[in-house]
């Protein structure tokens, strides 16, 4: 039952962030420190399994393994909703460079005609 607290307040914290601060330097660091943690979690879970299952065990999870799984969903979502925004800003700059080139590039018409 914990767990699923954790996870649902992860997915909506790191929803809420990306939504709010996506594309700003404090959003990039915390992306940085996120990846970061969760790779030294990788490391101490390979190395030290018994510790593993006993943070599962204390969360409500059965096992060390199972834990590592809903993380990677979590992390998984993220990376997803990263890319999404990324996208959506590059689309962004994409239009705003095709209208400035047009607007430059445009020519008036002739009233011979």
């Amino acid at each position: 039952m914990l767990i699923q607290i954790l996870l649902i307040a992860a997915t909506l914290l790191l929803l809420l962030l990306f939504l709010r601060h996506h594309g700003k330097s404090k959003t990039a660091a915390g992306v940085k420190l996120g990846f970061a943690v969760f790779m030294i979690f990788g490391v101490l879970a390979v190395l030290l399994p018994n510790e593993v299952s006993k943070i599962a065990n204390f969360l409500g999870v059965g096992r060390g393994t199972d834990l590592l799984l809903y993380g990677m969903i979590v992390a998984f979502g993220f990376a997803t909703i990263n890319t999404f925004l990324r996208f959506k800003e590059l689309e962004l700059r994409y239009a705003k460079l095709v209208r400035a080139v047009a607007l430059q590039n445009a020519t008036v018409p002739d009233d011979d005609h």
